[in-house]
């Protein structure tokens, strides 16, 4: 390989490391991930996704702009597959402290599916039933890099479920009713987290017995008439 060879390669290692900088530290210490998610008794459910980053200036939101994280197409193409469907996409400008957000819908047929999609492949959905009917959820949170000597207490992460049934253990953060809430700084999520519930989930309701009595008396009361007219 030539000197001119040589240098090509490393003024390109170069360039990608100083865009990478400029990246991270254009962001003004502000990306924020939510995740909220409603789980159904059969393992289906629905997912909003809210993300959200502040800008220093034109410049890095133009190079951002670029990647494509807050473009709507492509955030629909690489949320949508045979497991899960985009119900709706709004990117959009907050002006009371001008960050941009990317708020996703999706519905999905079993949240372990969600697994075989690129964008969740490191986040180990797990949807277990156990003897006697209880149910053992998990998910992990993937380690995030940030370098550079930027403040990873500053930038958030959390997730929030309903969960369809009594919750009998947990890890949670917060509970109100049947929804547990987790978050974290990615300080504190170091080489990743796991967080799990156990539950005994809803039961679907059986009809009452007044119910096919009262449909009995009332079948019952037409046939009774129907006759009555007949003869008449």
């Amino acid at each position: 390989m030539n000197n001119t060879k040589i240098a090509y390669l490393i003024i390109n290692k170069l360039f990608f490391y100083f865009l990478l900088i400029f990246i991270v530290v254009s962001f003004s210490s502000c990306l924020n991930y939510h995740q909220e998610v409603t789980l159904y008794p059969d393992g289906s459910g629905k997912m909003q996704i809210d993300y959200w980053m502040k800008f220093v200036n034109e410049e890095s939101e133009k190079l951002v702009d670029n990647l494509g994280i807050f473009n709507p197409d492509s955030i629909k193409s690489g949320f949508q597959s045979v497991y899960s469907r985009v119900e709706n996409v709004n990117v959009y400008r907050d002006t009371t402290d001008f960050s941009t957000h990317a708020v996703i819908d999706i519905s999905f047929t079993h949240i372990d599916s969600l697994n075989r999609i690129k964008v969740f492949s490191e986040y180990k959905f797990s949807f277990v039933e156990k003897i006697g009917g209880q149910i053992v959820f998990s998910q992990f949170i993937p380690p995030i890099a940030t370098g550079f000597g930027i403040d990873a207490s500053t930038f958030t992460v959390s997730y929030k479920y309903t969960i369809p049934g009594d919750i009998l253990s947990h890890n949670a953060h917060q509970v109100s009713g049947k929804s547990l809430t987790w978050q974290y700084n990615l300080s504190e999520i170091g080489g990743g987290k796991a967080i799990s519930v156990t539950f005994q989930p809803y039961k679907l309701k059986e009809t009452p017995v007044w119910i096919y009595l009262l449909s009995g008396a009332v079948l019952l009361l037409v046939i009774f008439f129907l006759l009555k007219k007949r003869k008449s």
